[in-house]
């Protein structure tokens, strides 16, 4: 074994333990390990198959506090959300279960034969996760690639792998197959390049920067290698005058500052119709000084501290000569805590158009409904974003004008595991979750069969 990596607790910036670098012959050696599973794995009965995964996801129950204590000591997550993350791991793995005795093929009608189609998955799966929701985004890419009949590589994010190590052995514990579910630990420039260029890895599955994932998609174009991406975000909060007022401004800080604001689905533009601008803002600054951020491992933390120090200093940086509306608070001595801050934007400061990923909303006015649309899509991302509106018309056509792929109205859910997820522009490429995910994750084969003779 290599050189270590010491992961830090953001919360009190103190050491937590050591952690292997994989360097590129043991990252090689895992993924043949890999390949050689795949060829009994894809063989198992999708029956056999499906009881596996739901057993994982029953360990995973089982092991719930532990993987969201883990998370929170590594990621700063508040305890409330590591229970729900590791409860979507459950989740799942309970629905791609199914999938199994599901991988549905068709019979074509054609001339003088039978023809039909079969769905067959691809090999091996290289998935590479960001530090933001280490538990969650893992379970998107290996819980419907693992149902397909794939094995699967996993890279954690350097700096968040705890859970990750974790869920590779709860998976041996639940009966998964030696070989099957891999974990490697690293950087990115070691491991998750070793992805790209290595033969045997089939798809590549990228949670993370936008820039780092061009960089992916390029090396994947030397194998013809099929990915799955999910990029940045600079989502839209897009309130009409004619909404609930009161109810978009008391939610308006959970859109935006979950998880400290390290979410690529954060709604970190607000959008609010000039006529009702003052009142919205008098009701959202309430909201925003009353968010709790606190020791994420009380049950009444709202929100955490930013993942590292240097992430600290780059959300820090956005706020150098920024219009800063109100701030909220933050509990003081060691950790990398930064309170929500709230700034008034114009459409070409930089708050407004890159993305942040830390506790920093930029709020600016539109005048009607087209002045609203234009600036939303008014950017080289769309993967969410929430529309506030009484009006059923306009909540149709402004959800159908808005260019992204996870839309909601009079709420700010982006994600269900039964229900499909992507972006558009440089915010991916793919859809993960859902029904749609099994796309992904499978090859469609035609066999023709001559009946004439």
């Amino acid at each position: 074994m290599g050189s270590t990596f010491t992961v830090i607790n953001p919360s009190t910036a103190t050491a937590i333990r050591e952690v292997p670098r994989h360097s590129v012959e043991e990252v090689d050696a895992i993924i043949a390990k890999a390949a050689r599973a795949f060829e009994t794995w894809r063989t198992v009965a999708p029956g056999d198959r499906a009881r596996l995964l739901r057993r994982f996801a029953a360990v995973v129950d089982e092991h719930n506090e532990e993987l969201a204590r883990l998370e929170v000591e590594n990621s700063g997550h508040t305890i409330g959300n590591a229970r729900w993350e590791a409860g979507n791991v459950r989740d799942v793995l309970n629905y791609y279960s199914a999938a199994p005795e599901r991988l549905f093929g068709r019979q074509i009608p054609v001339a003088n034969g039978l023809d039909v189609t079969f769905k067959e998955p691809l090999g091996v799966i290289g998935i590479i996760v960001p530090w933001n929701f280490p538990m969650p985004i893992a379970g998107w890419g290996f819980g419907p690639a693992l149902a397909a009949g794939n094995t699967v590589v996993l890279k954690p994010a350097e700096i968040t792998p705890l859970t990750a190590l974790r869920l590779g052995e709860l998976a041996l514990e639940a009966g998964i197959p030696e070989g099957v579910f891999n974990i490697v630990t690293g950087s990115g420039s070691v491991v998750g390049e070793r992805f790209v260029t290595h033969p045997l890895v089939r798809k590549l599955v990228f949670t993370g920067s936008t820039d780092v994932g061009k960089g992916i998609m390029r090396g994947a174009a030397d194998q013809v290698k099929p990915v799955t991406l999910e990029l940045g975000g600079k989502s839209a909060n897009i309130i009409f005058a004619d909404s609930d007022l009161e109810r978009a401004a008391a939610t308006a800080p959970y859109g935006v500052f979950d998880n400290a604001g390290q979410d690529c689905c954060a709604r970190s533009r607000i959008l609010v119709q000039a006529s009702v601008f003052d009142r919205f803002m008098e009701r959202f600054e309430v909201a925003v000084k009353g968010v709790r951020v606190e020791d994420p491992s009380l049950d009444t933390s709202e929100m955490g501290p930013l993942i590292t120090r240097a992430h600290h200093e780059h959300v820090a940086s956005f706020l150098d000569g920024a219009n800063v509306a109100f701030r909220g608070v933050k509990p003081e001595g060691p950790g990398f805590w930064m309170e929500p801050h709230v700034l008034i934007a114009e459409s070409n400061d930089r708050c407004f158009t890159e993305e942040i990923f830390g506790p920093v909303v930029s709020v600016m006015r539109f005048e009607d409904e087209a002045d609203a649309i234009r600036i939303a899509n008014d950017s080289i991302y769309g993967l969410s974003g929430s529309i506030w509106t009484n009006d059923l018309g306009r909540a149709v056509r402004v959800a159908r004008a808005v260019e992204s792929g996870n839309l909601s109205v009079n709420s700010h859910s982006s994600v269900r595991y039964w229900t499909p997820f992507g972006g558009y522009k440089q915010s991916g490429l793919g859809r993960e979750l859902g029904p749609d995910a099994l796309d992904a994750f499978t090859e469609t084969k035609n066999v023709f069969f001559d009946t004439q003779h």
